[in-house]
């Protein structure tokens, strides 16, 4: 459906990447984003940079993406959601402004999502495979949401008694009602496509294999009716608001509540993003550790030179 992205493109949008790989399809104006992070596919700090990129290159450019489409390279991962690695790191340092600062780097990508029917963007997700924690939160803003069917997402985090933080009580409740963020959230469960279907977290399910078709078709679907659709968006956002600001002081809420967590509960975050990495066949997990202290680094440098671009506080 797509070709790799061309000279068509503003030189803005040919950027090179290591972690996510831009496609362009020029008949629909659509942008597809795929990641592959390594050594986890998780939303690291380097991802989440490239990722900022990306989406500032968009909004640098009114009216060229009409369709923005987000995968997954990993075989059997969507994502894993928040780089459990970094925060152990960051807990056990007591550094509470950099577990602050990896928040709002997460949430700035969440709101670009839920803001874009204000650029006249048109959002759809598939996902083939697990999504845990940060990684279903990144999904839940997504206008159009795919799900394979043998794809399972949930939010674990209350299993090491942290509570995911980056939108998803906000998008849940506003997509599924109190009843079911209740559910998810403070249950940990995992949850089947089919579930998660029924529960209204997803809008389409399709048998394994059938996701990459099933993007076109929906695309094309809402193609013709795209101006409508948007404009009923905003109406929506209108309706049940999601504000930036509320996200930023859960945010502040979820770090001061990371410093609270005990040995036991670092340990099992542990486990899980050995486990994480085992599965998609990472590299020595010796120096895992020290990848997180360079895109600290560099998350930091970028916050003190004014790289960044923070989203718009309306």
């Amino acid at each position: 459906m797509s070709l790799p992205v061309h000279d068509a493109l503003p030189p803005q949008l040919r950027r090179s990447y290591k972690y996510i790989q831009l496609l362009w399809n020029q008949e629909l104006h659509l942008l597809r984003v795929s990641m592959n992070v390594r050594p986890i596919q998780c939303y690291s700090l380097a991802v989440m940079a490239e990722l900022q990129r990306a989406c500032d290159d968009i909004s640098a450019h009114p009216g060229l993406v009409r369709h923005y489409v987000m995968t997954s390279d990993v075989p059997g991962v969507f994502n894993f959601g928040g780089d459990l690695s970094l925060f152990v790191l960051l807990v056990r340092a007591r550094d509470l402004e950099s577990l602050k600062l990896y928040g709002r780097r997460c949430i700035d990508l969440v709101w670009w999502v839920e803001q874009a029917a204000e650029r006249d963007i048109r959002t759809t997700v598939l996902v083939e495979g697990d999504t845990l924690g940060g990684g279903l939160e990144s999904v839940l803003p997504f206008q159009q949401i795919i799900f394979e069917r043998s794809a399972q997402a949930g939010f674990p985090e209350v299993l090491f008694n942290l509570f995911p933080g980056m939108g998803a009580w906000n998008f849940t409740i506003r997509r599924a009602g109190f009843a079911v963020a209740n559910e998810m959230i403070l249950s940990g469960k995992l949850y089947s496509a089919q579930e998660l279907l029924s529960r209204g977290l997803v809008d389409h399910v399709v048998d394994d294999g059938e996701g990459e078709a099933a993007i076109e078709t929906i695309v094309r679907s809402v193609d013709a009716r795209q101006r409508g659709m948007l404009a009923a968006l905003r109406a929506r956002s209108m309706t049940v608001p999601i504000t930036y600001e509320a996200m930023s002081q859960i945010v502040a809420h979820w770090a001061e509540t990371a410093l609270t967590l005990t040995d036991r509960d670092l340990r099992l975050m542990e486990r899980l993003a050995k486990a994480q990495m085992r599965k998609v066949g990472g590299g020595a997990e010796g120096v895992v550790e020290e990848v997180k202290r360079l895109e600290l680094d560099t998350a930091w440098g970028e916050e003190r030179t004014g790289i960044s671009q923070w989203a718009t506080l309306d």
